[in-house]
């Protein structure tokens, strides 16, 4: 939601209404991968600055430079902030913009999976490895190979496998591979390059990480979103196509691929019976928050599952500058997650 609409926002009144409130208020925190090891859950998120940056649909004002972890010993403690686990200048091939993280642990270690601009403006990810979940991480000298876009996901599966799910369009650059190749032509519009209204829309991908986790095993797939016909989604259908902001996870052994609409400000989900898909169209997950972004994971702790999400109410709205939140989250007897409005019944968008 663009900075001007917030003028109608009551804040005193929409915190009096929120589900939930920031998990950290020292700084600001978004993008929240959360996960639970070793019995405490640890959220992975970008960490919000205001750099000056001008605001732009490209993205420009998220100028992030590092990365904090968040731990909890349950949903209802204190967040604790570790401080910074990583930092771009201790990247090698990284420039700029730090965005949204994800991690995961294997055979004691734990990788922090992260996007961020190489040298040449192009989006690539990263991976980092620490003995421990809160750092600090020690970043591979060079990006992923053949990685691209933004928005990493790791997904374990009950064998082992890991799987990452990414992209994101506009700022993400992922209309700009659609040949395979990155489109080195320049645009001022977040639209140029996407496919008309009336096509496919673009998806998210998926590729199977090696054992090591530091590689594709894999050329990247596309994460296909079928509408109740089996018809891939379409470009204008911006109230359930992807955007950004993947995420999986498994419920009664069905297969949850969530994400952000963008531009519509909603979180949505499909469903799969295998990590590939294709995945049906199923849902939206939360309404809008304030703030334009919006962006989730979605962790079980304890028997019970659990949405983390961020708004801006703390900065009373500045796009950038956001903070993340949990709330529980509940399904019905068929398997659908139940929509979540983050205020009960204050809508942010008039």
């Amino acid at each position: 939601m663009p900075e001007e609409s917030i003028e109608h926002i009551d804040f005193d009144e929409l915190n009096k209404k929120a589900v939930s409130q920031p998990l950290i208020k020292h700084i600001y925190t978004a993008d929240p991968s959360a996960h639970v090891f070793n019995g405490k859950i640890y959220i992975y998120p970008s960490h919000d600055i205001d750099a000056g940056e001008a605001f732009d649909d490209l993205g420009s004002h998220f100028a992030m430079e590092d990365y904090h972890v968040i731990s909890m010993n349950s949903v209802d403690s204190e967040a604790k902030d570790n401080g910074i686990a990583l930092h771009v200048d201790d990247v090698p091939w990284a420039e700029k913009q730090m965005w949204a993280p994800d991690a995961n642990e294997k055979d004691g270690k734990y990788y922090l999976f992260f996007p961020a601009k190489d040298y040449n403006g192009i989006f690539r990810i990263g991976v980092a490895i620490s003995d421990s979940p809160t750092g600090p991480f020690k970043a591979e000298p060079k990006a992923i190979k053949n990685s691209f876009s933004i928005d990493p996901a790791v997904f374990k599966d009950a064998d082992g496998s890991c799987y990452m799910y990414f992209g994101g369009i506009w700022g993400g650059q992922l209309q700009r591979w659609r040949t395979g190749k990155f489109n080195e032509e320049e645009s001022e519009s977040p639209v140029a390059h996407l496919p008309k209204n009336n096509e496919p829309a673009l998806c998210a991908k998926v590729a199977k990480l090696t054992d090591d986790l530091l590689q594709f095993d894999e050329a990247p797939k596309d994460v296909l979103i079928v509408d109740e016909n089996s018809q891939p989604l379409l470009q204008g259908d911006n109230e359930r196509r992807f955007f950004e902001a993947s995420w999986i996870h498994k419920y009664k052994g069905k297969y949850y691929f969530s994400y952000s609409t963008g531009d519509t400000h909603l979180i949505c989900y499909a469903i799969a019976e295998n990590p590939y898909g294709p995945f049906r169209y199923a849902g939206r997950i939360l309404n809008p928050v304030v703030g334009w972004t919006s962006h989730h994971s979605i962790v079980e702790f304890e028997g019970e599952w659990y949405l983390f999400y961020h708004d801006s109410s703390l900065s009373k709205g500045i796009t950038h500058l956001r903070s993340i939140k949990v709330a529980k989250l509940n399904y019905d007897e068929n398997g659908f997650i139940k929509t979540l409005n983050p205020y009960n019944d204050f809508d942010v968008i008039e």
